[in-house]
């Protein structure tokens, strides 16, 4: 009987090569970031890092050579983007691996910071990562891909009116109408745009948060944390 380790075997170079090219904390959020909120010129994504260019362009060639990310030319500017539309599920699920308390270290005791704050106008920490899977869980909004920034509606939009939204009386305007925002603390997308703005409104008019005394916290209330219990399901 032949043994289980196949040096020959696409399969196994094919999750190897992946999981070499993700060691990197650089590259593993220049993905992240690409498969959550779209294309990103190399001057955004090192910005978004806080890394340099030149340290970022040797990172980029090799996400590039393994085939992660691709890279259009319009005019001066180079567009970096996702190489695999099956990327997110997969940066999805080693976020949570990360977050598994009985494999991971001791963590720090989680602040009502981390829970909940605001990004810009819309809700992030955990419970904008748990309003956005819930949305996509039910089918009211597509997963992003990492094609581009803006996310589409899905066929099935009650769960923004269980939220208290509804999403074709959001009059964008000028602003980007909805849009994946990766949660820079749990490492996987909330809701932005002038919708995620739209759901925080809803869960402060419903009383379920309030603002905190400063900066960008956000409590949740007794009220809310009976409602989005049974709401967000793991929240």
């Amino acid at each position: 009987m032949s043994g289980m380790v196949e040096p020959d075997s696409a399969v196994q170079a094919a999750i190897v090569g992946l999981t070499r090219e993700l060691s990197d904390p650089v590259r593993l959020t220049a993905v992240q970031l690409l498969a959550a909120e779209g294309p990103h010129t190399m001057v955004q994504l090192a910005d978004a890092l806080g890394v340099t260019a030149p340290r970022l362009g040797n990172h980029l060639a090799r996400l590039r050579a393994a085939g992660l990310v691709t890279v259009e030319h319009s005019g001066r500017h180079a567009l970096y983007r996702v190489g695999r539309d099956d990327l997110l599920p997969v940066l999805t699920a080693l976020a949570r691996y990360g977050g598994n308390d009985s494999l991971a270290p001791p963590r720090p005791v989680e602040s009502t910071v981390d829970i909940a704050h605001t990004c810009y106008d819309h809700a992030a920490g955990r419970l904008g990562v748990a309003v956005f899977a819930m949305l996509v869980d039910r089918g009211a909004l597509r997963p992003p891909d990492g094609s581009a920034a803006d996310l589409t509606l899905g066929a099935d939009v009650s769960a923004f009116h269980d939220l208290g939204v509804d999403p074709a009386a959001v009059d964008p305007g000028r602003r980007r109408w909805a849009t994946a925002c990766l949660d820079r603390t749990n490492r996987v997308p909330h809701l932005g745009g002038i919708l995620g703005g739209r759901v925080l409104a809803a869960l402060l008019d419903a009383k379920f948060v309030r603002r905190g005394d400063a900066g960008r916290e956000l409590i949740i209330t007794s009220l809310g944390r009976r409602e989005l219990g049974a709401l967000l399901p793991g929240f």
